[in-house]
């Protein structure tokens, strides 16, 4: 089936065409004629699939012309970045149609939003605690909704947005569509389909524990935090082969602290995103990302879902998540389109736990290589990897680094493939040990 196949009318296959897009995926196939039914629709499937085009498109095609000031399509997300992502695709998707819309979010001033409602909306695209905002505040009249699009519910309940969704929800009028598409379906959400949704067709292409099968996945055993930064400095100088990265880190610190490192290594070829970081600071650094200004962007799982990041050739997992769901989130920033990618994940013993957990909800394995000999083994700990007596003992007299660790088993093998399978939890103990190494190096 081509897009042609579909009721669309000829403004959305010129943009379409535009943009070179002439097969639906899966999820889009089918979501299609479902959406446009008017019935309530919940849309299961793994990230990288197209879901954003999946309700837009119907919306789009339904879309009328009208001179009211009031919304009557609300699509609410969990994150900024994905606010912009969103309205980048409306965009993209109307160049040839007369459509009115704007995204909203936390961090930028509030009168600015006042503005752009007031001047008049078809569609708005927003953040749940902005939106909220408006609406308690009279500014945006929520009654004239009639498609409603809850996008990457799951990571909302994740952030806490699940009372601002419920309040919004109940501001809705009770006659409207309800569209919700996720990767994952948890109890919090069954709950909010049981309340809200009326009957809601359920189309599932592939649950977020199904990876892309166009990703090569791979995992290499690490002793601590600046051996895995010296791994990233041996395999990036291969600029050919990792030509646009995307590592993940699990928290703003020690992404702020790898950033330090990558960029004294590879200058102006790195930059980083977090939660502290101003929204225009975010925006920039994945605008050069995407452009390929930089080929490494360093981020918190801020930026895990959602956003199409075109061309990725390397996810690279800085540390394993405790939540084996974004894992799959992470590394489906790659391998997007039916293009190959490959990601690769560092972990520690204490890690190696979540990486069993994620082969688990996948129920495949992951190769696990040694690391190459090149890589030098760093003696240097950071807080959390520091044995607590010694921490307390030295927390007065510094502020952050020391050197310290323990010495590790020589390997049998130097970069030999390790792929253990057979029954998981019977067995990750012996594939996750402890990290080998071949001792430590001098500096």
């Amino acid at each position: 089936m081509t897009f042609s196949d579909l009721n669309l009318n000829r403004f959305l296959l010129n943009a379409l065409d535009d943009l070179g897009f002439t097969v639906p995926t899966p999820i889009q196939e089918r979501a299609f004629s479902v959406i446009m039914s008017s019935k309530d629709v919940v849309g299961i499937a793994q990230t990288g699939t197209g879901k954003t085009f999946a309700y837009l498109l119907p919306i789009l095609r339904q879309h009328t012309y009208s001179d009211q000031k009031h919304p009557r399509v609300l699509i609410i997300v969990p994150t900024r970045e994905l606010v912009v992502q969103v309205v980048k695709d409306i965009k993209s998707l109307t160049p040839y149609m007369n459509v009115r819309f704007a995204g909203i979010y936390g961090g930028t001033n509030i009168n600015t939003d006042k503005q752009l409602v007031h001047a008049g909306l078809d569609i708005l695209v927003a953040t749940p605690g902005r939106l909220l905002d408006l609406a308690l505040d009279g500014i945006l009249k929520l009654k004239f909704i009639q498609k409603f699009v809850i996008d990457e519910v799951d990571e909302m309940m994740n952030l806490g947005f699940r009372p601002q969704i419920i309040t919004l929800m109940d501001l809705l009028p009770n006659k409207r569509q309800s569209i919700l598409f996720s990767a994952t379906l948890t109890k919090e959400v069954d709950d909010l389909l049981d309340t809200f949704f009326k009957s809601p067709v359920k189309i599932e292409v592939a649950t977020s524990g199904s990876p892309l099968d166009t990703i090569q996945q791979q995992a290499y055993p690490v002793p601590n935090f600046y051996t895995k930064v010296n791994f990233l400095k041996n395999i990036l100088q291969d600029k050919n082969t990792f030509n646009k990265v995307l590592i993940f880190v699990k928290n703003k610190k020690q992404a702020t602290i790898l950033f330090d490192e990558m960029d004294l290594a590879l200058p102006k070829q790195v930059a980083v995103i977090h939660s502290n970081k101003t929204q225009n600071y975010r925006l920039r650094s994945v605008e050069k990302f995407e452009k390929g200004s930089i080929s490494i962007l360093i981020a918190t799982d801020i930026i895990a879902r959602g956003l199409d990041l075109t061309n990725v050739s390397h996810v690279i997992n800085f540390d394993i998540p405790k939540e084996p769901e974004n894992y799959i989130h992470r590394i489906g920033r790659t391998g997007r389109a039916e293009q190959l990618g490959t990601s690769i994940s560092l972990f520690t013993e204490a890690e190696a736990d979540y990486l069993g957990e994620i082969e688990l909800l996948m129920n495949r394995e992951i190769d696990v290589f040694d690391l190459p000999e090149s890589v030098e083994i760093s003696t240097q700990l950071i807080d959390e990897e520091m044995p607590k007596s010694e921490l307390e003992d030295t927390i007065e007299k510094r502020t952050d680094i020391v050197p310290s660790g323990p010495a590790y088993h020589e390997k049998k093998e130097k970069n030999a493939r390790v792929n253990l399978g057979g029954s998981y939890r019977m067995k990750l103990a012996k594939k996750y040990k402890k990290p080998q190494t071949r001792g430590q190096k001098r500096k």
